[in-house]
């Protein structure tokens, strides 16, 4: 099936063809604070408008059968930010989970949380940990929230249990080869997302997903994240399905 859909100032955006959608899709959610400063409003308002875009967007991805939607959400590096602002994100990232405790089972959408929960509050580690075991209950879509991540961090963590294993006599160090070193990841058993999309405009990943990343196929917009709409993910979609994926041949 073909689907088409015009912008405003253009003719044609672009055409989704829903026979051969890529599996995992990533996205940096991007550009809250400048779509609240454009609008003369704290940061904080950008925050809470992202929140609701995240859920129509991961709504819709599993509507038309994305299997894997992966989203930067938090970073390691986000807890430099004002404490007012770190306060709303974490308000509505326990809203969120409350809802999505009620909702899970009903739209058959699991819930998996990358990164390190440590630092989080004592109920925000409950929530996340009963998102988890109904998640382990359903088959439907999976969306990855990336809470205090860094794919450094990642990286350096998945290091560090393999060299725990390696003293314990587990595994050798020559042992070691790609596939065994992603089961380390937080990602594990998760294919690599084929679309990583960031809005907002910058081209950079900014330290996520870096090792899962090697061969996906970059999209950037200018769209805020806010502003972020269906159209703008099929739009990014029909970019990716006019690409030619060589992985490295000819």
């Amino acid at each position: 099936m073909i689907f088409s859909f015009r912008k405003k100032k253009t003719d044609t955006a672009g055409q989704v063809d829903f026979s051969r959608l890529p599996r995992h899709i990533a996205i940096i959610l991007d550009g809250n604070g400048r779509w609240a400063r454009r609008r003369g409003l704290p940061r904080t308002a950008g925050h809470k408008v992202g929140a609701e875009t995240f859920r129509t967007i991961a709504t819709y991805c599993r509507d038309i059968g994305i299997e894997y939607l992966t989203v930067y959400a938090f970073s390691t590096e986000n807890w430099k930010r004002p404490r007012e602002e770190v306060e709303t994100i974490m308000s509505l990232l326990k809203k969120y989970l409350l809802e999505a405790i009620d909702t899970m089972e009903r739209d058959n959408v699991r819930l998996r949380f990358m990164g390190d929960m440590s630092p989080l509050s004592d109920e925000l580690k409950g929530l996340v940990d009963q998102c988890n075991a109904i998640s382990q209950r359903l088959t439907g879509c999976l969306c990855s929230i990336c809470i205090n991540y860094g794919g450094r961090a990642e990286l350096v963590h998945a290091a560090r249990q393999f060299a725990e294993d390696c003293r314990v006599g587990l595994v050798k160090p020559s042992d070691l080869t790609e596939e065994m070193l992603s089961g380390y990841l937080y990602s594990e058993g998760i294919p690599d997302p084929e679309l990583l999309i960031r809005p907002g405009g910058e081209q950079r990943l900014s330290n996520f997903l870096l090792w899962q990343c090697a061969y996906t196929e970059f999209y950037s917009t200018d769209v805020l994240w806010p502003d972020f709409k269906k159209e703008n993910l099929l739009e990014a979609i029909a970019a990716y399905q006019r690409r030619d994926r060589r992985y490295g041949g000819v």
